[in-house]
Protein backbone atom coordinates (compact mmCIF):
# COMPACT_ATOMS: atom_id res chain seq x y z
CA UNK A 1 0.00 0.00 0.00
CA UNK A 2 1.09 3.83 -0.94
CA UNK A 3 0.84 5.39 2.39
CA UNK A 4 1.45 8.65 1.29
CA UNK A 5 -1.72 8.47 -0.74
CA UNK A 6 -3.18 7.10 2.11
CA UNK A 7 -2.23 9.75 5.16
CA UNK A 8 -2.55 12.90 2.40
CA UNK A 9 -6.22 11.92 1.16
CA UNK A 10 -6.88 11.33 5.19
CA UNK A 11 -4.90 14.71 6.78
CA UNK A 12 -6.74 16.54 3.73
CA UNK A 13 -10.27 14.93 4.86
CA UNK A 14 -9.41 15.09 8.66
CA UNK A 15 -8.58 19.30 8.33
CA UNK A 16 -11.96 20.42 6.08
CA UNK A 17 -14.07 18.11 8.67
CA UNK A 18 -12.71 19.69 11.52
CA UNK A 19 -13.03 23.14 10.56
CA UNK A 20 -16.81 22.80 9.37
CA UNK A 21 -17.35 21.25 12.56
CA UNK A 22 -15.17 24.28 14.41
CA UNK A 23 -17.32 26.50 12.84
CA UNK A 24 -20.63 25.58 13.86
CA UNK A 25 -21.92 22.04 13.34
CA UNK A 26 -21.59 19.72 10.07
CA UNK A 27 -25.36 19.30 9.49
CA UNK A 28 -26.03 22.26 7.06
CA UNK A 29 -23.30 20.70 4.94
CA UNK A 30 -25.13 17.68 4.36
CA UNK A 31 -27.65 18.13 1.40
CA UNK A 32 -29.05 15.38 -0.64
CA UNK A 33 -29.83 17.27 -3.37
CA UNK A 34 -26.84 19.30 -3.59
CA UNK A 35 -25.01 15.89 -4.06
CA UNK A 36 -27.12 14.85 -6.48
CA UNK A 37 -26.29 17.69 -9.01
CA UNK A 38 -22.54 17.64 -7.95
CA UNK A 39 -21.63 13.81 -8.07
CA UNK A 40 -24.32 12.91 -10.32
CA UNK A 41 -23.95 15.09 -12.57
CA UNK A 42 -19.90 15.01 -12.74
CA UNK A 43 -20.39 11.04 -13.39
CA UNK A 44 -23.38 11.51 -16.01
CA UNK A 45 -21.20 13.74 -18.06
CA UNK A 46 -18.22 11.80 -17.59
CA UNK A 47 -20.10 8.81 -19.48
CA UNK A 48 -21.00 10.82 -22.08
CA UNK A 49 -17.64 11.60 -22.78
CA UNK A 50 -16.30 8.24 -22.50
CA UNK A 51 -17.24 4.50 -23.08
CA UNK A 52 -18.82 2.93 -19.67
CA UNK A 53 -16.52 0.67 -19.82
CA UNK A 54 -13.48 3.26 -19.64
CA UNK A 55 -15.46 5.33 -16.70
CA UNK A 56 -15.30 1.78 -14.89
CA UNK A 57 -11.75 0.61 -15.85
CA UNK A 58 -10.19 3.54 -14.28
CA UNK A 59 -11.15 2.93 -10.83
CA UNK A 60 -9.23 -0.22 -10.68
CA UNK A 61 -6.43 2.35 -12.15
CA UNK A 62 -6.93 4.64 -9.55
CA UNK A 63 -6.75 1.76 -6.77
CA UNK A 64 -3.33 1.29 -8.17
CA UNK A 65 -2.27 4.59 -6.41
CA UNK A 66 -3.52 3.43 -2.93
CA UNK A 67 -2.69 -0.30 -2.68
CA UNK A 68 0.36 -0.99 -4.86
CA UNK A 69 3.34 0.15 -4.09
CA UNK A 70 5.91 1.90 -6.54
CA UNK A 71 8.81 -0.80 -8.28
CA UNK A 72 12.07 -0.06 -6.55
CA UNK A 73 14.02 0.76 -9.66
CA UNK A 74 17.24 0.02 -7.47
CA UNK A 75 16.01 -3.69 -6.50
CA UNK A 76 14.99 -4.31 -10.45
CA UNK A 77 19.02 -3.24 -11.27
CA UNK A 78 20.15 -5.89 -8.31
CA UNK A 79 18.05 -8.44 -9.79
CA UNK A 80 18.92 -7.88 -13.04
CA UNK A 81 22.56 -8.05 -12.41
CA UNK A 82 22.27 -11.31 -10.61
CA UNK A 83 20.72 -12.66 -13.30
CA UNK A 84 23.19 -11.06 -15.49
CA UNK A 85 25.77 -13.34 -13.45
CA UNK A 86 24.28 -16.59 -13.46
CA UNK A 87 24.32 -16.34 -17.22
CA UNK A 88 27.62 -15.16 -17.89
CA UNK A 89 29.02 -18.81 -15.67
CA UNK A 90 26.32 -20.87 -16.43
CA UNK A 91 24.74 -19.92 -19.51
CA UNK A 92 21.37 -17.92 -20.58
CA UNK A 93 19.31 -20.89 -20.22
CA UNK A 94 20.25 -20.97 -16.76
CA UNK A 95 18.00 -18.30 -16.02
CA UNK A 96 14.35 -20.34 -16.98
CA UNK A 97 14.19 -21.63 -13.68
CA UNK A 98 14.27 -18.00 -11.46
CA UNK A 99 12.31 -16.62 -14.20
CA UNK A 100 9.45 -18.61 -12.62
CA UNK A 101 9.80 -17.59 -9.23
CA UNK A 102 9.85 -13.36 -10.10
CA UNK A 103 7.24 -11.70 -8.64
CA UNK A 104 7.81 -9.01 -11.76
CA UNK A 105 5.91 -10.58 -14.66
CA UNK A 106 7.27 -7.97 -17.55
CA UNK A 107 11.29 -8.76 -16.24
CA UNK A 108 9.64 -12.42 -16.13
CA UNK A 109 8.89 -12.35 -19.79
CA UNK A 110 11.89 -10.65 -20.15
CA UNK A 111 13.98 -13.20 -19.51
CA UNK A 112 12.04 -16.03 -21.08
CA UNK A 113 11.95 -14.91 -24.28
CA UNK A 114 15.67 -14.00 -23.98
CA UNK A 115 16.01 -17.68 -22.65
CA UNK A 116 14.08 -18.48 -25.93
CA UNK A 117 16.54 -17.34 -27.96
CA UNK A 118 14.50 -14.30 -29.17
CA UNK A 119 15.99 -12.25 -31.72
CA UNK A 120 17.04 -8.73 -29.71
CA UNK A 121 15.56 -6.96 -31.97
CA UNK A 122 11.92 -8.74 -31.62
CA UNK A 123 12.19 -8.87 -27.82
CA UNK A 124 12.50 -4.87 -27.41
CA UNK A 125 10.01 -4.50 -29.87
CA UNK A 126 7.80 -7.25 -28.10
CA UNK A 127 8.63 -5.27 -24.62
CA UNK A 128 8.51 -1.83 -26.04
CA UNK A 129 4.62 -2.30 -27.36
CA UNK A 130 3.23 -3.85 -23.78
CA UNK A 131 4.91 -0.21 -22.46
CA UNK A 132 3.38 1.61 -24.99
CA UNK A 133 -0.37 0.26 -24.04
CA UNK A 134 0.31 0.62 -20.41
CA UNK A 135 0.99 4.16 -21.18
CA UNK A 136 -1.83 4.81 -23.04
CA UNK A 137 -4.50 2.67 -20.57
CA UNK A 138 -2.74 4.96 -17.79
CA UNK A 139 -3.39 7.80 -19.96
CA UNK A 140 -7.50 7.13 -20.70
CA UNK A 141 -7.34 7.16 -16.75
CA UNK A 142 -5.45 10.44 -16.28
CA UNK A 143 -7.93 11.93 -19.09
CA UNK A 144 -11.15 10.55 -17.24
CA UNK A 145 -9.60 12.08 -13.79
CA UNK A 146 -9.01 15.03 -15.31
CA UNK A 147 -12.46 15.32 -17.02
CA UNK A 148 -13.94 15.08 -13.28
CA UNK A 149 -12.08 17.40 -12.18
CA UNK A 150 -13.01 19.79 -14.18
CA UNK A 151 -17.13 18.34 -14.20
CA UNK A 152 -17.19 18.59 -10.57
CA UNK A 153 -16.79 22.55 -9.84
CA UNK A 154 -19.27 22.79 -13.11
CA UNK A 155 -21.56 21.33 -11.25
CA UNK A 156 -21.18 22.51 -8.29
CA UNK A 157 -21.82 25.79 -9.94
CA UNK A 158 -24.62 24.51 -11.42
CA UNK A 159 -26.17 23.70 -8.24
CA UNK A 160 -25.42 27.07 -6.94
CA UNK A 161 -27.43 28.56 -9.89
CA UNK A 162 -30.34 26.27 -9.08
CA UNK A 163 -30.14 27.37 -5.53
CA UNK A 164 -29.95 31.03 -6.44
CA UNK A 165 -32.96 30.53 -8.53
CA UNK A 166 -35.21 29.21 -5.77
CA UNK A 167 -33.76 31.34 -3.17
CA UNK A 168 -34.86 34.49 -5.36
CA UNK A 169 -38.44 32.86 -5.03
CA UNK A 170 -38.81 33.55 -1.16
CA UNK A 171 -37.22 37.29 -1.48
CA UNK A 172 -40.92 38.24 0.07
CA UNK A 173 -39.77 36.47 3.34
CA UNK A 174 -36.48 37.65 4.75
CA UNK A 175 -35.68 35.42 7.25
CA UNK A 176 -35.19 32.54 4.39
CA UNK A 177 -32.90 33.90 2.13
CA UNK A 178 -29.65 33.24 4.39
CA UNK A 179 -30.89 30.03 4.91
CA UNK A 180 -31.48 29.14 0.74
CA UNK A 181 -28.10 31.36 0.28
CA UNK A 182 -26.29 28.76 2.46
CA UNK A 183 -27.66 25.92 0.62
CA UNK A 184 -26.98 27.09 -2.88
CA UNK A 185 -23.18 27.27 -1.87
CA UNK A 186 -22.97 23.77 -0.62
CA UNK A 187 -23.49 22.79 -4.02
CA UNK A 188 -20.40 24.88 -5.10
CA UNK A 189 -18.28 23.63 -2.00
CA UNK A 190 -19.02 20.05 -2.76
CA UNK A 191 -17.40 20.32 -6.68
CA UNK A 192 -14.53 22.10 -5.32
CA UNK A 193 -13.64 19.43 -2.22
CA UNK A 194 -14.37 16.65 -5.49
CA UNK A 195 -11.84 18.42 -7.33
CA UNK A 196 -9.29 19.66 -5.31
CA UNK A 197 -9.02 16.95 -2.31
CA UNK A 198 -9.73 13.71 -5.07
CA UNK A 199 -9.88 13.92 -8.28
CA UNK A 200 -6.85 16.35 -9.41
CA UNK A 201 -4.33 14.51 -7.06
CA UNK A 202 -4.73 11.57 -8.10
CA UNK A 203 -4.58 12.55 -11.83
CA UNK A 204 -1.42 13.65 -10.72
CA UNK A 205 -0.46 10.52 -9.01
CA UNK A 206 -1.37 8.08 -11.44
CA UNK A 207 0.74 10.32 -14.03
CA UNK A 208 3.63 10.18 -11.44
CA UNK A 209 3.15 6.82 -10.97
CA UNK A 210 3.13 5.93 -14.87
CA UNK A 211 6.31 7.50 -15.03
CA UNK A 212 8.16 5.44 -11.80
CA UNK A 213 6.46 2.54 -13.61
CA UNK A 214 7.78 3.11 -17.15
CA UNK A 215 11.38 3.99 -15.66
CA UNK A 216 11.54 0.16 -14.00
CA UNK A 217 10.25 -1.33 -17.48
CA UNK A 218 12.89 0.57 -19.77
CA UNK A 219 15.75 -0.38 -17.35
CA UNK A 220 14.00 -3.85 -17.62
CA UNK A 221 14.34 -3.72 -21.34
CA UNK A 222 17.89 -2.45 -21.46
CA UNK A 223 19.23 -5.17 -18.97
CA UNK A 224 17.76 -7.94 -20.81
CA UNK A 225 19.40 -7.06 -23.60
CA UNK A 226 22.64 -6.17 -22.10
CA UNK A 227 22.28 -10.01 -20.10
CA UNK A 228 21.37 -11.35 -23.90
CA UNK A 229 24.64 -9.93 -25.22
CA UNK A 230 26.70 -11.40 -23.03
CA UNK A 231 27.71 -8.31 -21.56
CA UNK A 232 29.65 -8.10 -18.17
CA UNK A 233 27.43 -7.95 -14.67
CA UNK A 234 29.17 -5.14 -13.42
CA UNK A 235 28.94 -2.63 -16.50
CA UNK A 236 25.54 -3.86 -16.92
CA UNK A 237 24.57 -2.51 -13.31
CA UNK A 238 26.65 0.81 -13.97
CA UNK A 239 24.63 1.41 -17.50
CA UNK A 240 21.57 0.48 -15.55
CA UNK A 241 22.35 2.91 -12.53
CA UNK A 242 22.21 5.58 -15.26
CA UNK A 243 18.69 5.65 -15.97
CA UNK A 244 18.68 6.60 -12.64
CA UNK A 245 18.56 10.28 -10.77
CA UNK A 246 21.83 11.13 -8.31
CA UNK A 247 19.58 10.79 -5.48
CA UNK A 248 18.39 7.49 -5.89
CA UNK A 249 21.99 6.46 -6.48
CA UNK A 250 23.00 8.13 -3.72
CA UNK A 251 20.39 6.70 -1.58
CA UNK A 252 21.47 3.03 -2.84
CA UNK A 253 25.12 3.57 -1.95
CA UNK A 254 24.24 4.55 1.27
CA UNK A 255 22.47 1.47 2.00
CA UNK A 256 25.37 -0.67 0.47
CA UNK A 257 27.45 1.44 3.29
CA UNK A 258 25.46 0.24 5.97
Amino acid sequence: MDITTVVGLTVGMVLVLSSILMGGGAGIFFNVPSLLITVGGALAATTIAFPLADVMRVMKIVSKTFFIKAPDPNETIKNIAKFATVARREGILALEDMASELDDEFLKKGIQLAVDGTAPDVLKEILETEIAYIEERHSSGQEILSFLADASPAFGMIGTLIGLVQMLKTLEDPSQIGAGMAVALITTFYGAVMANLFFIPMGTKLKNRTKEEILVKTIIIEGVMSIQSGDNPRLIEEKLKAFLPPSMRAIEAEGEAK
